[in-house]
This record gives structure tokens, C-alpha cells and sequence, in this order.
């Protein structure tokens, strides 16, 4: 960073820097663009980063970024509270959300498990999914060790009704497979009743087969359909 900027500015600059995809070019014309901006707009930029780190947390239930103790959707009674969606961060709810196709609610893991750097099921939010699954696996009156279960109890998300179905929808990388086979591993011992998914996965609409990696394609085979 140069110098021959005020110390204020070189502050700035340096902040902004620290942000994900901002390298220290970018931060530089931030910095100018914000000096230029009116005071209105730049102390509404401070009160907007102020407010937001002072008022959001997580969901109570599904540890989704919220203002409340409860997220909007898990508030939301024209959700189905009987199908769960776990993803590894809340900024994966977002495009969910737009495909308009799914009309469950969520459960954020807060991560992927990754024994490299030292991320356990313990550092994630895997302990408060099976607790909402809670009693899934003794429906019909059989418990997850196969023994009967008299008066058992049915699978409840956050007392909104019966859990039936959860689906993983980690990210396709190395550490976000590894957290959905964890995660459906657990869940079919403690829950056999209990129908666990994965989104499918392979080719995108509209492109080549030319251009498609073999893990891809490879699981677009699998994932085939009748046509």
C-alpha cells in the first residue's frame, strides 16, 4: 500500500482489503468511491455494517441468519416443516430460494467437515439436526436398533409436525460429500423410517458434452432418469 496516502485513508484501504475477492487495487478504488460519496451515504454505509453486525444472529432452529429468535421461514406456517434442507452456509438458503421449486424448511451446518483443518462434526450444527429429526426412526413403531418401540414418539421439527424427509444438499466438493455421507450414515441408524435425499446432480442445462469433466458426466449417468 502506498504511503504518500493519509493514515485514514491507508486504514481503509487496508480494511477493505480484507474482504473476500477484494485485492488491494480494489479496495483503493472502494476507499475513493466512498471519499467521494455525500456524508449521508457514507454514514448510512457505516450504520448498515454497524446494524447488521449488532442485530443478526442464528436461528434458533435452523441457524439461518435472522433479527429475531426465529428466521422468517421457520415462522412461516405455508412452509412444509416436514421436509428439512441441510445445507453448509446460510448464503446456500439464498439460491434455494429462488428456484421457487422448494417449499421446506432449512437446517444451516454452519461449514463442511474437513479433518485437514481440523473441522469436526462436533464444530458444525450436525448434533441439532438429529435433534430435530429427534424420534424419526422409532415410526411405526420400530426403534432404530430394529427392537419395538411401544407409544413411540414421531419425528417433530421445532414442534411444527412430523419430519419426513431431509434433504442434503451440500456442496459437490471433496468435504461437502463427505459431510452428506455423515450425515445420511447417522441418520439412517438413528432413523430408519425417515427418507433421506441428495440433490442430484450432472450436466447443466444448456451446455455441451464436450466441455463436461468426467466426474460430472459420470454422474449424470448415474443420476439418469426415464425420458
Amino acid at each position: 500500500m502506498s504511503t504518500s496516502y493519509a493514515p485514514p485513508v491507508q486504514r481503509l484501504i487496508g480494511e477493505l482489503s480484507k474482504l473476500p475477492g477484494i485485492g488491494n487495487r480494489t479496495a483503493q478504488r472502494l476507499a475513493f468511491h466512498i471519499l467521494r460519496a455525500s456524508g449521508e451515504d457514507a454514514a448510512a454505509l457505516s450504520d448498515s455494517i454497524r446494524e447488521v453486525k449488532e442485530r443478526i444472529g442464528l436461528c434458533e432452529v435452523c441457524f439461518n441468519l435472522t433479527d429475531e429468535a426465529r428466521c422468517r421461514i421457520c415462522q412461516d406456517p405455508r412452509r412444509d416443516h416436514g421436509v428439512i434442507c441441510v445445507v453448509e452456509e446460510p448464503s446456500d438458503v439464498i439460491p434455494m430460494e429462488r428456484t421457487h421449486e422448494y417449499h421446506g424448511v432449512y437446517h444451516v451446518l454452519g461449514g463442511a467437515l474437513s479433518p485437514i483443518e481440523g473441522v469436526d462434526p462436533e464444530d458444525l450444527k450436525i448434533a441439532e439436526l438429529f435433534a430435530r429429526v429427534g424420534s424419526a426412526g422409532q415410526q411405526d413403531g420400530v426403534m432404530g436398533n430394529g427392537q419395538p418401540a411401544e407409544q413411540a414418539p414421531t419425528a417433530t421439527s421445532a414442534g411444527e409436525g412430523p419430519v419426513r424427509e431431509v434433504v442434503l444438499a451440500t456442496n459437490p466438493t471433496t468435504t461437502g460429500e463427505a459431510t452428506a455421507l455423515h450425515i445420511a450414515e447417522e441418520l439412517r441408524h438413528r432413523a430408519p423410517g425417515l427418507a433421506v435425499t441428495r440433490l442430484a446432480s450432472g450436466l447443466p442445462v444448456g451446455s455441451d458434452l464436450e466441455y463436461a469433466d468426467e466426474v460430472t458426466l459420470g454422474k449424470a449417468f448415474a443420476g439418469r432418469r426415464s425420458a
